[in-house]
């Protein structure tokens, strides 16, 4: 019995990955195209772990996605693989919709050929499990009730159209062709291993480097923020115990604005990692012009993920922005070599 993980070296994918072997035997094949986000680095802990092997591909090619199937006699698939910065999503929208669009179908299309070679029993038990993102259900006022799992989809920007359409694409390889599918769709992660252009090690780099903070419009996004071990074990979760063509909202009960989030981080670093001039990190704040159709608020309602399976978010946002800083700290090098560009240089020598 063995797994495959699409985008296993990304952010939330190589923390799933350490998570998995961490609680469970069973074996992991990892497939990652290393694009800038991509990074083997994340998955240095196990680098010797005979559990665990690593495909560098794409998971538009069908072919190999395919032999990766076969060759594992993979029981299940959990699909991170994706373009997932909305700020890089508006410079560029179309590698957003090459890789969660067309990525996701060629994806869904060898795993229907594979299953489709399967004993019954095998089949009945395969299952596909997409991981996608509350930013599909748009935006909310400030007294909307959460994001539950009927919300409407209504996606502000090419990032979140193209994570609505590869959540269509998944429920319709379940209706038409019987896939057994499930799909998670989570609030904002962090944690560590997270490629800084996101804001909260965005924040942390900066900080430490001098550097300003920047902040868009006048900060009050107000975000869900889930610590990215809660959600791993959410999908564990959900990959054992739901009920094919289920979906869950997975979400942290962390509502903060982000302004209040780079505050937070600016603290601990003011007492960690003190300024020479003794003033505070949060001086470093700078206010910049807001992005285009930057939604104003996120809320997750996970009741039926706790009501179903048992799962609520362990990590209160105090303790886990503090590990998460703590864990930015105590690793510079690998911050070094991400925002160097220097792991890119060591796939270009290792893969050509």
């Amino acid at each position: 019995m063995t797994i495959l993980v699409t985008g296993g070296a990304g952010f939330i994918g190589s923390n799933f990955v350490l998570d998995w072997l961490a609680a469970s035997n069973e074996p992991v094949v990892t497939l990652d195209a290393l694009t800038y986000a991509g990074n083997l680095g994340n998955l240095a802990a196990i680098a010797a772990d005979q559990r665990h092997s690593f495909t560098r591909g794409s998971i538009g090619d069908g072919v190999l996605v395919g032999r990766l199937l076969r060759q594992n006699q993979v029981r299940a698939v959990v699909n991170f693989a994706a373009e997932s910065h909305v700020d890089r999503s508006i410079s560029g929208p179309a590698p957003f919709f090459e890789t969660n669009v067309m990525g996701t179908l060629h994806l869904l299309e060898a795993v229907r050929g594979y299953v489709a070679g399967l004993e019954e029993a095998q089949r009945s038990g395969f299952r596909f499990l997409h991981v996608s993102t509350d930013e599909v259900y748009g935006t909310l006022a400030p007294d909307d009730p959460a994001f539950a799992e009927t919300n409407p989809y209504l996606p502000n920007s090419p990032y979140a159209a193209s994570k609505a359409s590869s959540d269509h694409l998944v429920r319709s390889y379940r209706e038409t062709f019987g896939l057994n599918t499930l799909v998670t769709n989570c609030s904002n992660n962090y944690g560590p291993l997270q490629f800084p252009e996101k804001l909260v090690p965005l924040v942390i780099h900066n900080a430490l480097s001098g550097k300003a903070l920047p902040i868009y419009g006048d900060g009050q996004q107000v975000r869900d923020w889930l610590y990215v071990g809660d959600h791993c074990v959410a999908i564990r979760l959900v990959l054992e115990r739901a009920e094919p063509g289920t979906t869950y909202n997975v979400g942290g009960n962390n509502q903060m604005a982000n302004l209040e989030v780079v505050h937070s981080i600016c603290a601990l670093l003011d007492t960690r990692r003190p300024r020479a001039d003794g003033k505070s990190y949060a001086e470093q704040i700078t206010f910049v012009a807001d992005r285009p159709g930057h939604d104003r608020r996120y809320a997750i309602d996970a009741t039926k993920i706790g009501r179903e399976l048992g799962w609520r978010p362990a990590m209160s946002f105090t303790d886990g922005i503090a590990r998460t800083v703590d864990w930015y700290l105590a690793n510079p090098t690998w911050v070094a070599d991400v925002t160097s560009g220097a792991y890119r240089d060591w796939i270009a020598r290792q893969y050509g």
